[in-house]
């Protein structure tokens, strides 16, 4: 499927496509450092997430991936531990964190 997905338009998504149930009492900022395309950042607390463009100053993961990655995982076409596996994403901080992402967000797939 080569719909094109832009950055803009999966911060846009993210938040509608959250599973508050999922969170529970996580507070979390996940900063997305992206090779080809800018970075942004989602921040989780009181079961909302809200997702921002730019450098957050204390994020506590980062993850680092190209854009067709990040589309990739966000659609559930691939598995974050998948992409991590292959060496097509990177994680530095709390990267268990990392490994909850895919339940925090409902992707094409669950």
């Amino acid at each position: 499927m080569s719909t094109s997905i832009t950055v803009e338009q999966i911060i846009d998504k993210l938040p509608s496509r959250f599973n508050p149930d999922q969170a529970g009492s996580l507070c979390a900022t996940f900063q997305f450092r992206l090779s080809d395309a800018k970075p942004f950042y989602i921040s989780i607390a009181d079961q909302q997430c809200l997702g921002c463009p730019g450098e957050h100053q204390d994020p506590d993961i980062t993850l680092h991936m190209d854009e067709a990655t990040l589309i990739r995982v966000v659609t559930g076409e691939q598995d974050g531990m998948s992409a991590f596996m292959k060496g097509q994403l990177r994680a530095e901080g709390n990267v268990m964190l990392a490994t909850r992402l895919g339940k925090l967000f409902s992707g094409g797939k669950s």
